[in-house]
């Protein structure tokens, strides 16, 4: 303990200067915009890198579930290929994905977070792969966030397992809608509230994405109902939506682009003006 003392004693005057420095440095960046904003940068690409090193460690051992998920992944598109050929005309399908209103990009989650309250993914496609924020990430196996935050080789999108992640959802049988929330408990499960009680609720029944936002297509997979009960005012359902995504364990994810997204928004705006 007194070489520790000993130590702080002869070095005092350098500790100082660091601390100095170190405050100072934290000062520019807190009040200058373009200081704080090119920090943010650096960091984001600093944390990135080290996220992408770890991930490729731990993609190492998973290789052979990830080889699973491909290998399902491609059974179900030549099932639905084999569906599809032979016909003039393309069925309605529920999901959309199909459609030519969005641009799909493969990425690679490289830092999953999920036992915290407000939870993010990291992936290691950015802005010069086309990623931008408010771009949808799905994997085959339904939704599981949205993109806030860019840089140029990395992005980082909101979890559903987020408080501030609200996601209209529907009733696959249905056109009964609510919104879709996270109470911050179990990884696996989600709420779906303001469900009118008219609906025709029932246990196993598939949940699915409404459409009515400029983020995702309408009747990509969320989850099945677990259970459900009314509110206090029994007039709605809290519905709790098991999900379809493990949401502890996700490698490959798509990242949805709206082709119409900047069309639709100006089009709004001329309205509200």
């Amino acid at each position: 303990m007194q070489q520790i003392f000993n130590f702080l004693i002869r070095n005092k005057n350098n500790i100082l200067f660091l601390t100095l420095l170190a405050f100072s440095i934290f000062l520019t960046i807190q009040t200058h915009s373009f200081h704080k904003s090119k920090f943010i940068s650096s960091a984001n690409w600093l944390t990135g890198g080290i996220y992408s090193w770890n991930n490729n460690i731990q993609d190492y051992f998973y290789l052979d579930e990830y080889n699973q998920r491909l290998v399902e992944e491609n059974k179900n598109l030549r099932n639905i290929i084999r569906q599809l050929s032979g016909k003039d005309t393309i069925p309605n399908y529920t999901d959309t994905t199909f459609t030519s209103d969005y641009t799909f990009r493969s990425a690679d989650v490289i830092n999953n977070n999920f036992s915290k309250r407000d939870n993010y993914i990291t992936l290691d496609k950015g802005e010069k792969d086309g990623i931008a924020a408010e771009n949808g990430v799905v994997t085959s196996k339904g939704i599981i966030g949205i993109i806030d935050r860019t840089n140029a080789n990395y992005s980082r999108a909101i979890s559903i397992l987020n408080s501030q992640s609200k996601i209209n959802a529907q009733l696959k049988k249905s056109n009964h809608f609510g919104s879709l929330t996270w109470n911050g408990k179990d990884p696996n499960l989600m709420q779906l509230t303001d469900v009118p009680k008219q609906a025709p609720v029932a246990k196993g029944d598939t949940i699915i994405t409404g459409g009515k936002s400029l983020i995702f297509p309408k009747g990509l997979l969320i989850g099945t109902i677990q259970d459900f009960k009314l509110d206090h005012t029994e007039s709605y359902f809290t519905i709790n939506v098991k999900l379809f995504n493990d949401m502890t364990n996700i490698g490959y994810v798509y990242v949805i682009e709206n082709k119409h997204k900047k069309e639709i928004l100006s089009l709004e705006k001329e309205e509200d003006e």
